[in-house]
């Protein structure tokens, strides 16, 4: 009798636990629903073409191969929110049309062009960055401060940035404005996002590892939504 009493308040206890889960579960997916209907984003894949960007000081990876594969992997993460993404560039290949004498400008237009046909709700540039030594490592983001929230994305994303790194033992990094093209060519929260140090060998070999470039941007998206809880809170 014992035995069975026991059985019974066991299974009636695993069955609250597994409601409990379920009404949880339940409710997250309502926030994500409710921070990602009809909200666009802008996934900016940094570099293209003959602008490789910076190199791997080790390998000689080019920084706009490793952009384009964190952004791939970074809308695959936002849209599995519910956020519409927009990609600036989907492939290897520039914006910039021509390689005649003022590409570069010509590239950046094209990039404002589709943000402004997109018209998001925020916009995230992904690069990578580079230093003289090979001492600095980590990921790093940069807003400006003429585009209202912007400073508060970039604390979001830095966050889940310095959670992610603290992983590997890296210290904190902090936010930091900047005066770019694409943090003020539209406006909405916008954000450069540098990755890591492609002058830092570790750093290096974690930015070409397919499975951290997924934890990147599984942590870059945990970021986006946080501000957006933020911003409704």
């Amino acid at each position: 009798m014992r035995m069975r009493f026991f059985a019974i308040a066991l299974a009636v206890t695993m069955g609250f636990v597994t409601a409990v889960g379920m009404c949880v579960r339940a409710l997250n997916e309502q926030a994500v629903s409710a921070f990602s209907n009809e909200m666009r984003i802008v996934v900016d894949a940094g570099h293209g073409g003959i602008d490789g960007g910076v190199s791997g000081r080790t390998t000689g990876a080019k920084e706009s191969d490793i952009n384009l594969a964190v952004s791939l992997a970074l809308q695959e993460e936002l849209e599995d929110m519910g956020f519409a993404v927009t990609l600036t560039r989907k492939t290897e290949a520039g914006l910039y049309g021509t390689t005649a004498k003022g590409f570069k400008k010509r590239d950046m237009q094209r990039r404002k062009e589709i943000i402004e046909e997109a018209k998001p709700s925020l916009i995230l540039s992904v690069h990578q960055n580079f230093y003289p030594t090979k001492v600095a490592r980590g990921g790093q983001v940069f807003y400006s401060s003429k585009v209202e929230g912007s400073k508060r994305l970039a604390q979001s994303v830095q966050d889940s940035l310095n959670k992610l790194y603290a992983e590997k033992g890296v210290k904190e990094r902090k936010i930091s404005t900047g005066e770019y093209f694409m943090l003020e060519c539209y406006p909405c929260p916008s954000v450069i996002v540098e990755c890591g140090f492609l002058s830092n060998p570790l750093d290096e070999a974690l930015l070409q590892s397919a499975a951290w470039r997924k934890r990147m941007a599984e942590e870059l998206a945990r970021g986006v939504l946080a501000y957006f809880a933020d911003a409704s809170a």
